[in-house]
C-alpha cells in the first residue's frame, strides 16, 4: 500500500503562509505541517491549528539560517536549544508535536543530527530522513536560485504521483502560502503556486487512480500504537 504524508514546513512564519497553509488542509491534499516556533506569526498558526484539528503539526526546529557556530559545536547548547523549541511548541500548542524536522534541514549537520537523533527516540518523535518514512523533496519550484514554476505545477505533481511514490510511507515535502510584505522572501510566487496546485481537484483523482492513501504523522503514530489507521 502507498501512503502519502502531504507536509508544509514554515508555518508560523507569516500570516500569509499560515493561511496558505490552512487553505491546503482545508481544500487541497496538505494533512500536516511543521511550526516555526521562533516565527512571528506563530501565536496565529497555533489558532490556526485548534481550528483544524486533523492538521498534524510538527516542530521545525529553526537553529538560524546559517548554523550557529557555538551552537554546532557545543553539545551543552544545542541540547538548550532543542529544549527550549520543545517546550515552547507545547506552550503554543498544549501538546507535543507529532513529528521533527528543521528550517533549511539543518539537522543534516553531521555536528547535531546525533542530537536530533536522540531528542526524535527521546520523544518517540520520526525525524525527517531518520524514520521509515521516506522523504520527498522534488516540489519545489526553485532550481539554482531560478524559478522554475513548472516544476510545482499540477501536471508535474501528477506525474510525480504517478512514477515517485513507492511503496510504504512517504512525506511530499511542500511550502504553500501566500505573498506576506512582512515576511520577504525570495520564494513568494513559488508558494502561490504550490497552494494552487495542492487545491486542485486533478491531484486528487490522480491520488485515487494511484491507490495511494493520504495519511497525517499522527495518523502513523496511532498505527505504531495500534489505534486506528
Amino acid at each position: 500500500m502507498k501512503y502519502l504524508v502531504v507536509n508544509a514546513d514554515d508555518f508560523g512564519a507569516s500570516r500569509g503562509i499560515n493561511r496558505g497553509i490552512l487553505e491546503a488542509h482545508r481544500h487541497g491534499i496538505l494533512t500536516s505541517a511543521s511550526l516555526l516556533v521562533v516565527g512571528t506569526a506563530r501565536m496565529q498558526a497555533a489558532e490556526f491549528a485548534r481550528d483544524a484539528p486533523e492538521l498534524s503539526v510538527g516542530l521545525h526546529v529553526d537553529l538560524g539560517k546559517k548554523l550557529n557556530e557555538s551552537i554546532a559545536q557545543s553539545p551543552r547548547l544545542l541540547r538548550e536549544a532543542l529544549g527550549e523549541q520543545f517546550s515552547q511548541f507545547e506552550k503554543l500548542m498544549g501538546a507535543p508535536p507529532t513529528h521533527l524536522d528543521s528550517h533549511h534541514n539543518v539537522h543534516r549537520d553531521p555536528r547535531v543530527l546525533p542530537h536530533f537523533v536522540e531528542v526524535a527516540k527521546e520523544y518517540g518523535l520520526p525525524l525527517r530522513e531518520h524514520s521509515p518514512v521516506r522523504y520527498f523533496s522534488k516540489f519545489y519550484g526553485q532550481w539554482s536560485g531560478e524559478t522554475h514554476l513548472e516544476q510545482i505545477s499540477v501536471e508535474n505533481l501528477a506525474r510525480m504521483l504517478e512514477t515517485e511514490i513507492e511503496e510504504g510511507v512517504t512525506e511530499l515535502s511542500c511550502h504553500p502560502g501566500y505573498d506576506d510584505p512582512d515576511y520577504p522572501t525570495g520564494y513568494a510566487s513559488e508558494r502561490e503556486t504550490e497552494l494552487r496546485t495542492l487545491c486542485d481537484p486533478r491531484i486528487r483523482q490522480k491520488l485515487v487512480e494511484q491507490s495511494i492513501r493520504l495519511v497525517s504523522f499522527r495518523d502513523l503514530a496511532n498505527r505504531v500504537a495500534g489505534g486506528p489507521a
